[in-house]
């Protein structure tokens, strides 16, 4: 076994996501995985299990195993590069609860292909708007998460939510989001999801593969720059390619 921690999504220290990665040297069981998650502690805990040229990956936060991780599956790719594992010029498909997911390291970026993530306009609970303590302009909801777009990037910055009513939702959590003040970025996020133990994840790649196909058909382009403005906060380039969503980050 074979453990290694990275920063994700960012180039500075003390920012982006943390995720810690465990290359496995035999199958374990998912009790023994969930209990070195909650002893590491960090937001994710990735296991890669090599089975020949296959790479098989699973994902759990300290409290419980995800479906979907994009900053626990930016780390395994840089891990397995840095390690002389892969050569940086190859594909890794990644065998995932979530189907294959891919990644390659382009100018110097990890890029990671996944699944879209599209939402349909929904009826805000009265539970949410108590949580957020806003207005929404809009509220979505897609087979995993709430999303909420507001009326500023101050707002969003801002926003104090009720962690205890949002895990009363029935989602995994809750996407808040505005279109961006600066030239900087196209668009800014939070992300909220009690329901996986992260009252405030830092940088969520998952809710961009909602996040690029929304804010396309708002701003009518497919590329963007992205920053989630969490108290660590993260940088990614999303580009949305018919039903699937590159996300790169450092």
């Amino acid at each position: 076994m074979k453990l290694s921690s990275f920063n994700t999504f960012t180039e500075k220290a003390f920012k982006g996501n943390p995720a810690a990665v465990c290359l496995l040297s035999e199958e374990k069981a998912s009790n023994w995985m969930q209990n070195v998650a909650k002893e590491i502690n960090l937001p994710v805990t990735a296991f890669i299990n090599r089975n020949n040229n296959e790479y098989h990956l699973r994902w759990f936060t300290p409290s419980t195993e995800i479906p979907i991780c994009g900053h626990g599956t930016l780390a395994s790719s840089f891990f397995l590069w840095k390690n002389g594992y892969v050569e940086k010029e190859k594909t890794i498909n990644f065998y995932t609860k979530s189907g294959i997911l891919k990644s390659r390291f382009v100018d110097e970026w990890v890029q990671l292909e996944f699944p879209s993530i599209l939402e349909e306009k929904s009826i805000a609970p009265d539970l949410l708007i108590e949580a957020l303590g806003v207005e929404p302009t809009y509220v979505g909801k897609n087979q995993l998460d709430y999303l909420v777009e507001v009326k500023s990037e101050a707002i969003v910055r801002d926003l104090k939510p009720r962690i205890d009513l949002i895990a009363q939702l029935p989602a995994r959590g809750v996407i808040v989001t505005s279109h961006s003040s600066s030239n900087e970025y196209d668009f800014v996020s939070r992300f909220f999801s009690p329901a996986q133990g992260l009252n405030e994840d830092y940088v969520t790649g998952s809710a961009h593969c909602c996040l690029g196909p929304y804010w396309k058909g708002k701003l009518q382009k497919s590329e963007f720059t992205a920053y989630q403005a969490s108290d660590r906060g993260g940088i990614l380039k999303v580009k949305v390619i018919d039903d699937k969503v590159l996300l790169s980050g450092k």
